[in-house]
């Protein structure tokens, strides 16, 4: 008979964890990185591949192995290289940011990408990519990146790079284990998915009732805002400035919802800096210009960030009237089905869509009253905390993954 389960808070380590047989490094081999994979270099012109995927550096997310947004061969211009479902599309350009993913299907990706196929006799598939995850083979790479402004890894020096690789049947045990914890990760993330997913319909239903109800309560963006601030871009490096310097904001920086620091490129010169356009916490970003329509009119909150950063000439700060609406009630009104909508047909542009201020303050937006305004924000709170939670699950998992990576591979 099985005995109860332990809490979660009753569980101790096993002090002989090093002892366990994915961390046996009996029968392991160094050996050059080309010896047990090899670099895919077909090449391909995003013309003779219009319908097909494409896979750019700016579609894979740091230290995560899957694609989960990607364009279209007609979208770009330039040779491209051609990869296969099961091969890792790996980012030799600014290899610090550690950017790698298995791909999931067959598609064209940037030239500023590295495609990797493992040779099986050598290294399992399923095991070539949690080793090039490993703190020892990303410090390596950033180490071999030649170039100042934008280093780039050469196959003809990282394929003789030594690492150390175990036997098949333990690398099998190994990814068993890996990917065990990757898909819990996965799993995690379809849950706050589904989170956002239901936290969007609520307000958009809310709009919607309001919006029949009290017909005047659908006004346009530019009412609820008392300004807006415009950016700037001055001369900068590829680079992301050191966290002691200034740099100004890339457009990725404004994601859907959420805001990255790292995303930023260091001032050429200091004197550039701008303080009154610096980001600060609290501040509601927009974008106002992107390669890709999807792109236009993204918003996020600014919740923490570290100082010396400007805003960039293709992001605007929103500032809202808050004598009439709430700042977190604007920004899921900037997530709302009406204006995403609007945004989408009124963005212009041919190598890359922009709105104007204009057009940005004329979309139609739900300004209910403050009371409507507090009960949809204290509902909304109530979803924010479910997420937050499930963000934490995956952080922990995370870190679960990494720990495991680099205790077995160091």
């Amino acid at each position: 008979m099985i005995g109860a389960r332990p809490a979660p808070g009753d569980l101790r380590p096993n002090p002989d964890w090093t002892g366990l047989p994915i961390f046996d490094r009996r029968g392991w081999r160094r050996l050059p990185f080309g010896t047990f994979a090899e670099s895919v270099n077909e090449r391909v012109e995003p013309a003779d591949a219009a319908e097909e995927i494409y896979v750019g550096l700016e579609h894979l997310d740091p230290e995560n192995l899957h694609i989960r947004r990607w364009g279209k061969g007609s979208d770009v211009i330039g040779t491209k290289l051609r990869f296969c479902k099961g091969d890792i599309i790996f980012g030799r350009r600014r290899a610090y940011q550690r950017k790698l993913a298995v791909a999931e299907f067959d598609g064209i990706c940037s030239a500023h990408a590295m495609v990797v196929r493992a040779k099986p006799n050598e290294v399992l598939p399923e095991f070539l990519p949690f080793l090039m995850m490993s703190d020892r083979f990303m410090n390596r790479a950033v180490e071999i990146s030649v170039g100042s402004l934008s280093p780039t890894i050469n196959w003809t020096t990282l394929k003789n790079e030594e690492f150390d690789l175990p036997p098949l049947e333990q690398q099998r045990h190994i990814a068993e284990v890996l990917w065990a914890v990757d898909e819990a990760q996965q799993s995690a993330i379809r849950v706050q998915n589904d989170l956002f997913t239901a936290k969007a319909a609520y307000f958009d239903n809310e709009l919607k009732i309001d919006a029949r109800d009290n017909p005047s309560n659908l006004r346009n963006l530019g009412s609820a805002l008392a300004g807006i601030v415009a950016g700037k871009s001055p001369r900068s490096s590829s680079n992301p400035a050191p966290n002691d310097d200034f740099g100004v904001l890339k457009v990725s920086a404004v994601g859907d919802g959420f805001y990255r620091e790292d995303e930023n490129k260091l001032l050429l010169d200091r004197a550039d800096f701008v303080p009154s356009l610096e980001v600060k916490q609290g501040m509601i970003l927009v974008t106002r210009c992107n390669a890709n329509l999807s792109g236009i009119g993204r918003a996020c909150l600014v919740e923490k960030t570290r100082t010396g950063l400007m805003l960039c000439d293709k992001t605007l700060q929103l500032v809202p009237d808050e004598t009439i609406i709430d700042k977190e009630f604007l920004l899921q009104g900037l997530h709302s089905k009406p204006y995403r909508q609007f945004i989408k047909r009124s963005a212009n542009g041919t190598d890359a869509k922009n709105i104007s201020q204009a057009t940005l303050c004329s979309a139609p937006f739900w300004i209910p009253s403050t009371t409507k305004q507090q009960e949809v924000k204290k509902r909304l709170k109530q979803f924010m905390i479910a997420i937050s939670l499930i963000q934490q699950q995956g952080t922990y998992l995370s870190a679960l993954q990494s720990t495991i990576i680099n205790e077995t591979l160091e």
